[in-house]
């Protein structure tokens, strides 16, 4: 499920896409909060990291 954490400070929008012992991890900062989702498939993370950047008109999607 969704993981949200509330930032006390002004936080840079970005998307970061990351994976860990197989799994998959999309990290999407906006605003005050911090989403993380976790997927199964790497074309499924960078789908939804895709649909993230779009809306959060950014550049790029950061790859860790």
């Amino acid at each position: 499920m969704d993981n949200v954490v509330p930032f006390r400070r002004k936080a840079v929008p970005c998307v970061e896409v990351t994976e860990t012992c197989g799994e998959w991890f999309v990290r999407v900062v906006e605003n005050d909060q911090e989403i993380t989702r976790s997927f199964e498939l790497e074309s499924f993370a960078l789908s939804f990291a895709e649909g993230q950047r779009i809306r959060l008109h950014l550049d790029k999607i950061v790859r860790l």
